[in-house]
């Protein structure tokens, strides 16, 4: 009644009004608990009729601290599930990696001539044919991210000199997860009649399984990487250091 005699204002009927009654959000709650926010019946005495039903209606609403809660928890999951499945990818990637180093970084050899240097650029036969050579050429397959084309090669050579039957199945295995099998990191280019060729081969596999992916393979170096290679910094200044090197001596 002190609102009544102090601005002349009368208030609605409270005992037909309707008044919310339902659950108080909990950080409504502890605003009322600590006594910084309003009743409900001093808003509603406050100004006027309607703010009691808006009252209500608003707490009626779903929390929206809750929904974002929801949907940042959700978030939060799948990015975490999305890091672990990328995490199990490069596992499995550094697994193949790891299984497919069969192959030494470089053949042992002796030091090339100046003589045997400069007989690599006039056939491709004698590069691949020397040790030395290899090496540098596989340097050269390296940087332009082909080197797979020279380790093929270099497998089935290994291949083609065992003679024991386990051995042969278990490396020619080897050789088709590494470098055929399109789920390989390492797979080297090969057309469909070849690859046809070889997955018949594969059910009784002999040192001559991959006879003619090799050969491809090999004329694939010699008509692409090779010309790039004989005009490539890396051959270029192995020829210079070697003529300088035999002058000097």
């Amino acid at each position: 009644m002190c609102l009544r005699k102090r601005s002349g204002y009368h208030p609605p009927d409270l005992i037909n009004a309707k008044i919310y009654t339902g659950p108080i959000p909990a950080e409504r709650g502890v605003e009322l608990a600590m006594g910084g926010g309003r009743s409900e019946t001093s808003a509603l005495s406050g100004t006027g009729g309607g703010q009691g039903m808006t009252t209500a209606q608003n707490s009626q609403q779903p929390n929206a601290c809750c929904f974002c809660w929801c949907c940042c928890c959700s978030c939060s999951c799948l990015t975490i599930r999305n890091e672990e499945e990328r995490q199990k990818r490069r596992r499995k990637r550094i697994s193949q990696d790891t299984k497919m180093e069969i192959i030494p970084n470089c053949e042992a050899c002796t030091k090339p001539s100046v003589e045997e240097i400069r007989l690599w650029s006039q056939s491709f036969d004698k590069l691949m044919r020397n040790p030395a050579g290899r090496n540098v050429f596989r340097e050269f397959l390296r940087t332009e991210y082909s080197e797979e084309n020279m380790l093929f090669w270099l497998a089935c050579e290994d291949l083609k000199q065992e003679v024991n039957k386990s051995v042969i199945e278990e490396k020619a295995h080897s050789i088709y997860e590494n470098y055929i099998s399109i789920l390989s990191p390492k797979e080297v280019s090969l057309d469909a009649r070849v690859r046809e060729v070889i997955n018949k081969k594969m059910q009784d596999p002999t040192p001559y399984t991959f006879e003619d992916a090799q050969l491809q393979i090999y004329t694939l170096m010699h008509r692409d990487s090779y010309p790039r290679f004989l005009s490539s910094n890396i051959y270029k200044l192995l020829v210079h250091s070697s003529s300088r090197t035999s002058s000097e001596s």
